[in-house]
């Protein structure tokens, strides 16, 4: 076997993966995939409940049962809020295959 030839029967036995690849591939294995594609509704809160509630929330973190914390600058908000969680629960929940938010707790934010 000639030194090529060795050199690409190496790279088959040795593919490489991205980093991307590896931890998506780790997730799956580990079970974590599911919370992180919960998790992803954090980043996602501006886009889903719009920019006047983005504004005046932060959403914090969400719990593996789907309890999601989100921080509010006011108590008037935070009572508009808690009757529109159904709604909001609605819009948080749109895809299928991510785990569901079951339920919002508002938090008063300090500061």
């Amino acid at each position: 076997m000639t030194r090529r030839e060795r050199r690409k029967s190496d790279e088959k036995q040795h593919k490489t993966a991205s980093i991307g690849e590896a931890l998506a591939s780790y997730l799956k294995q580990s079970g974590l995939a599911p919370r992180v594609e919960q998790a992803e509704v954090i980043p996602e809160w501006p886009l889903l409940v719009g920019p006047q509630i983005a504004a005046v929330t932060q959403p914090l973190s969400i719990t593996q049962d789907g309890l999601l914390f989100i921080a509010v600058t006011t108590h008037g908000w935070m009572a508009e809020l808690s009757m529109l969680e159904p709604e909001l629960l609605r819009k948080l929940n749109t895809k299928p295959d991510r785990k569901p938010v079951s339920r919002i707790r508002w938090l008063l934010q300090r500061g």
